[in-house]
């Protein structure tokens, strides 16, 4: 039987108003239903908004190392479910079981550091211009924080925005992506279990156009943080910029990894592909072009078909690369494939769907290579988010640095090189928030900031580390003339 999930509003688990509720599948067996939500309206979203704006005062007067205490004994608890929240998150969302732990683990981690950041928490001293003057800074938190996350790192993603948010003082309501919820909702049962106050944390599930929707525009939520498309996220921005709201946006990706003639190409192909078909593709940050010097071009090709080729796809509780996470996604990915054969890009391996017994109706794709693309074709300039590699060939590195840079996104971009003047200069030159020397692309530290540039950010605010608790924060300058 599916387990039946409720919203968590002011410290209780409740029903939507309305009565209704949507289903979520296996992606790997879409006939398998993994869990029944609540299918909240604007007054279900209004309603956890309300208990948060109550909750705030009382939330932010509390010393810091006590909420840091709450945090830490989440990540406790969510320590000692690790595997079934593994099982969880592969079966709804059909990440890769050694992925989904790898996920799992990185909101334990995110919630026992912003645990012992709110230990120093405190503001600056300045040296005073007159006698007997104290002069110092104090942060204090924004107020109420609406969370809208996707489904492609459903417990992560959250973790990162929610653990800063409470750690610095703010309530918060979450929406998640309804696509991939239950791991959302188990960390809130975690939350509570470790003795969050009623209405400082609450999650109302649903559609962005009703519920998500409702939780931008309250006039109670005072900072807005979302993670998804760039098309939602421009309407999200707008939407809190006209409420003169604080916001943060990180959107969609198209990122490169240039291959230097000095590259060790097996090298280079292993963390392209690393970078191109971990996680399906679906990653904001994962690599969809090589850009390859001519030098080693053919030799890469080689490689990096190879690398994709030796990938096992199926379910993701026992194969490498599991499925895309809906039909929607992958019916997405089909038709990019289709327009970059259309567009006269040749086909290496993949471009479809594999058959056997083990794939049944699931939403499996070919881990796919294409070469022989120009950088004005759709395949090269779009977001596919499915395991698309495109293969462009360029003849010195100033020209890398141009193909790399001309796309509408600047996220993630990586370079494989054996030569430290080309990796100095392409960290100063290339046009993304995070830059690599002779990594994928994908995979970030929790410490250090993370957003993108152009269009895959609004470029306001990044997100963890320090930066996390720079957006949940205002700075306040204190003049003490006792």
């Amino acid at each position: 039987m599916a387990e039946r999930y409720h919203n968590y509003v002011d410290g209780q688990w409740t029903e939507s108003e309305t009565g209704e509720t949507f289903e979520t599948t296996n992606p790997a067996a879409p006939t398998d239903v993994v869990a029944e939500y609540e299918r909240s309206s604007a007054a279900d979203a209004d309603a956890a908004v309300e208990a948060a704006a109550a909750a705030q005062d009382e939330w932010a007067n509390t010393p810091a190392p006590d909420r840091g205490a709450i945090l830490r004994e989440t990540a406790s608890i969510l320590e000692g479910r690790k595997q079934e929240l593994t099982t969880l998150l592969t079966r709804e969302e059909g990440k890769a079981h050694a992925e989904a732990s790898g996920e799992v683990q990185r909101a334990i981690d995110i919630f026992y550091y912003y645990a012992e950041k709110t230990r120093d928490l405190g503001g600056t001293v300045k040296s005073a211009s007159g006698p007997q003057t104290t002069l110092y800074t104090v942060r204090g938190p924004v107020g109420v924080a609406g969370l809208i996350t996707p489904w492609n790192y459903p417990i992560a993603i959250p973790a990162w925005k929610i653990a800063p948010a409470l750690a610095t003082g703010n309530t918060l309501v979450l929406k998640p992506a309804e696509v991939a919820p239950a791991v959302a909702l188990e960390l809130f049962e975690a939350l509570d279990e470790a003795g969050i106050p009623d209405g400082v944390a609450n999650v109302v599930t649903g559609f962005g156009a009703t519920a998500g929707n409702a939780v931008v525009a309250h006039d109670d939520v005072d900072a807005v943080s979302f993670t998804g498309s760039g098309q939602v996220g421009q309407l999200v921005y707008d939407q809190a910029t006209d409420d003169a709201k604080r916001v943060q946006t990180e959107l969609g990706g198209k990122n490169p990894t240039v291959v230097s003639d000095s590259a060790d190409v097996e090298t280079a192909a292993e963390i392209v592909a690393g970078g191109a078909f971990g996680t399906t593709g679906q990653s904001c940050t994962a690599c969809s072009r090589a850009v390859v010097h001519t030098d080693v071009y053919d030799e890469f090709v080689d490689a990096v078909v190879a690398e994709a080729e030796a990938i096992e796809i199926g379910p993701g509780d026992e194969y490498d690369m599991g499925p895309q996470v809906s039909e929607d996604e992958l019916e997405g990915t089909l038709d990019y494939i289709e327009i970059a054969e259309n567009e006269g890009a040749t086909l290496e391996t993949g471009g479809g769907q594999p058959e056997g017994d083990r794939f049944g109706d699931g939403h499996f794709v070919e881990p796919t290579v294409f070469t022989g693309v120009e950088n004005d074709y759709r395949i090269a300039q779009e977001e596919v988010f499915g395991p698309v590699l495109t293969v462009l060939e360029v003849e010195e590195f100033d020209e890398a640095l141009a193909v790399a840079n001309d796309v509408q996104y600047g996220l993630s971009a990586s370079i494989v090189t054996d030569d430290h003047s080309e990796a100095e200069r392409f960290v100063r030159e290339i046009e993304a928030g995070v830059a690599k020397v002779n990594e994928k692309t994908s995979g970030l530290e929790l410490h250090v900031p993370f957003g993108g540039v152009k269009n895959s950010s609004s470029e306001t605010w990044r997100e963890q580390g320090d930066a996390g608790i720079d957006f949940y924060t205002i700075e306040k300058t204190v003049y003490d003339s006792f």
